[in-house]
C-alpha cells in the first residue's frame, strides 16, 4: 500500500506545478524573471525568495491542490489493479467474467451505502475497502482456479471411458495366453490408467469445493451489504468483514498448492493492490 504523501512531497510538486496546456511550470518562470531583475538590483531576489516561500507554502497546504497530488500513485495502482484483473477475466467464459462483475460490484456498494449523503467519510472506510478487496480477488482467483481444472478435466477422456479402458486391459492381461511382455505392457498401462482415473475424482472434489466456497464469498459479502445498510458503527462492521477475509487465508493458500498439479496460474500467486475500484479515492476527496 501506498504511504501518504508528505509536506515535502507537496511541495515539490507545487514546485513543479503546472496548469493544463503549459510546457514550462509558471514557477520556474518567476524564478527566472527575478534572477535577471536581481541582477540589476540584488533587492528583486530578497523579494523574490519571499514569494516563493509564500507561494510553495501556499500550494502544497492547499486541500485540493493535495488530493491532487495524492491521487496520481492511486491512479498507477488502480491502472495496475485493472491490468492483473482484466488479465484474468480474460480466462473466465461469459458467465464466470458476469458473476465476477456482479460481486466486485457488491463489494463497492458496501463503500457507497457507508459515504452517500454526507460530507464525512467515516473512519476505516479505507481498511474496509482493502479488505472487500481481498474478497473479491480471493472470489476471481477461485473463478480462475476453476476455469483451469475445468479444462483440463474437459480435455481429457471422461470418467466412465477411462474406468471401461482400464477393465478391458484387465481382462486382456489376465488372459492365460497373453505373453509375459505384453501383460508387462498392460499392467503399466493399467496403472497409468488408474492414476488418471484417481486425478480426475480429485479433480471433480476440488471443483465441488470451488463451488462452494464462491457461494460462500458471495453469501458473505451480501451479509456485509445488508449490514453495512442497517449497522450506524462503521468499526463494527470493518471488524466484521476482517474477520470474514482471515477466514478466507486457508483458501488463498489451497490456491497456491494447485499450482504444483495444474500450472497456468501464476497470475493468482502475487496479490495485487487491495483495493476495489475507486474506493480509496472516495477516502482522499
Amino acid at each position: 500500500m501506498a504511504s501518504k504523501p508528505g509536506l515535502l512531497d507537496y511541495v515539490t510538486a507545487a514546485f513543479n506545478a503546472r496548469p493544463m496546456g503549459m510546457f514550462v511550470a509558471p514557477n520556474w518562470v518567476g524564478l527566472a524573471a527575478f534572477g535577471l531583475l536581481g541582477v540589476a538590483n540584488p533587492g528583486f531576489w530578497v523579494l523574490g525568495v519571499g514569494l516563493e516561500l509564500g507561494y510553495l507554502l501556499t500550494l502544497a497546504t492547499n486541500s485540493r491542490f493535495q488530493r491532487i497530488v495524492s491521487s496520481k500513485p492511486l491512479s498507477a495502482a488502480r491502472a495496475e489493479w485493472n491490468v492483473r484483473i482484466d488479465r484474468l477475466t480474460g480466462r473466465l467464459n461469459d458467465e464466470d467474467r458476469g458473476r465476477y462483475a456482479a460481486l466486485a460490484q457488491r463489494c463497492a456498494s458496501i463503500i457507497d451505502l457507508q459515504t452517500q449523503g454526507g460530507s464525512d467519510v467515516p473512519h476505516g472506510i479505507e481498511t474496509q475497502a482493502d479488505s472487500l478487496g481481498r474478497l473479491s480477488w480471493m472470489f476471481l482467483r477461485l473463478l480462475v482456479a476453476r476455469s483451469t481444472i475445468h479444462s483440463v478435466l474437459t480435455e481429457g477422456e471422461e470418467g466412465e471411458l477411462l474406468e471401461q479402458r482400464r477393465r478391458a486391459l484387465e481382462r486382456q492381461a489376465n488372459d492365460d495366453s497373453v505373453p509375459a511382455d505384453l501383460r508387462r505392457s498392460l499392467s503399466g498401462q493399467i496403472e497409468i490408467l488408474g492414476q488418471r482415473i484417481e486425478q480426475r475424482d480429485q479433480a471433480e472434489k476440488k471443483l465441488a469445493f470451488i463451488d462452494a466456497e464462491l457461494a460462500r464469498i458471495e453469501e458473505q459479502v451480501e451479509l456485509i451489504r445488508e449490514q453495512a445498510a442497517l449497522s450506524t458503527d462503521p468499526e463494527i462492521l470493518s471488524q466484521r468483514i476482517d474477520q470474514i477475509a482471515a477466514t478466507l487465508g486457508g483458501t488463498g493458500q489451497w490456491i497456491r498448492d494447485q499450482q504444483n498439479v495444474y500450472g497456468a496460474m501464476d497470475d493468482l500467486l502475487t496479490e495485487p493492490p487491495p483495493l476495489t475500484p475507486d474506493a480509496r479515492a472516495k477516502e482522499s476527496q
